[in-house]
């Protein structure tokens, strides 16, 4: 299998004169959803149903969020590690910052060694 990808066009948005260039895109192949994931890892195993997996990862998604919440890394062993991030505007000193100027809160994944691993071995497909 490969990572499908487009070419599109952008400009700078730090110089808009300068001239726009293209780049790589990746373009998604469909979607995996949550209830196939119980299902496949139950069909990997004779000691649990595709039901008991769905409830194990809803819990896991909702204990996720309480412990992001909370401000806490959320280490996955091997998989990987989940955090928020954010960007704000600046003030002028520390005593002018306040909360309000907090932007775009995300949630940051950094992959653990498996996946690294897979990311250094993709292959890739140029779609049109």
């Amino acid at each position: 299998m490969s990572v499908k990808y487009v070419i599109v066009q952008h400009g700078n948005p730090g110089n808009p004169e300068a001239p726009k260039k293209y780049y790589a895109q990746a373009k998604a192949g469909g979607e995996f959803t949550l209830r196939k994931l119980s299902r496949e890892i139950a069909e990997s195993s004779t000691t649990v149903s595709d039901t008991d997996v769905l409830a194990v990862l809803n819990d896991l998604t909702k204990i996720l969020k309480r412990h992001l919440d909370n401000g806490e890394i959320v280490r996955f062993g091997d998989f990987g590690t989940f955090q928020v991030g954010l960007t704000s505007d600046g003030a002028e000193t520390a005593e002018k910052f306040h909360s309000s100027l907090i932007k775009n809160p995300k949630v940051v994944f950094r992959p653990g060694i498996d996946l690294k691993e897979m990311l250094a071995t993709l292959k890739y497909e140029k779609i049109k």
